[in-house]
């Protein structure tokens, strides 16, 4: 009787002693796929001026220093093409050219297009919002491109008896200011959150 119940004994022995013996082989592990390198863009870097490009231009009036005018624009932002606004679908924006109403780079780009002209404006963080940027949508040291249509000289400039230009004397007398009028929603190219 010791004989049948050590069979059973001897024989898992054996089945398990060869499934030690079969483990001492190693099985090869599957090498993973080499990933291909990510290709990243060089960063573009910032230009040192405000860049210019008329992409098309306008058979109209040219606009000067302390011009009223009237356009609409697109913001993005150079480094990640991000739009942070448009005026674009909405009220256009007003603003005098040259009274620091605007972000440098908008005094200095639009001055010389010609109503009915667009214009493509690159400007370096230091004719933009600086250092600080304009938070959330704008961050530090930004370069920003601006889509910029010249719609109207809303009113050219006056000389007064000191020689003084002023912007739009109708607007005065009936208590305006020289800030733009757009309603509820105010571009992010107001001077006052520029770095200056």
């Amino acid at each position: 009787m010791v004989s049948r119940t050590l069979f059973p004994l001897a024989l898992s022995l054996v089945f398990a002693s060869s499934g030690l013996l079969g483990c001492e082989q190693k099985v090869p592990e599957p090498t993973p796929e080499p990933r291909p390198a990510v290709k990243t863009e060089p960063e573009k870097p910032e230009p040192p001026d405000l860049i210019k490009e008329d992409t098309q231009v306008g058979t109209g009036a040219e606009c000067k220093d302390g011009d009223k005018v009237k356009v609409h624009y697109t913001g993005r932002l150079l480094k990640t093409n991000f739009m942070f606004d448009s005026s674009v679908g909405k009220t256009p924006f007003e603003f005098t050219l040259g009274k620091q109403e605007v972000i440098k780079g908008w005094d200095q780009g639009v001055v010389g297009m010609k109503v009915g002209g667009k214009r493509k404006l690159t400007i370096p963080s230091k004719l933009g919002y600086g250092d600080n940027g304009s938070p959330p949508k704008i961050p530090g040291k930004a370069t920003l491109v601006f889509d910029v249509e010249l719609l109207e000289i809303v009113a050219p400039p006056t000389e007064t008896k000191d020689g003084d230009k002023k912007a739009n004397e109708k607007d005065k007398a009936k208590g305006g200011t020289d800030k733009p009028k757009t309603g509820g929603d105010k571009p992010p190219v107001k001077a006052d959150q520029a770095d200056r």
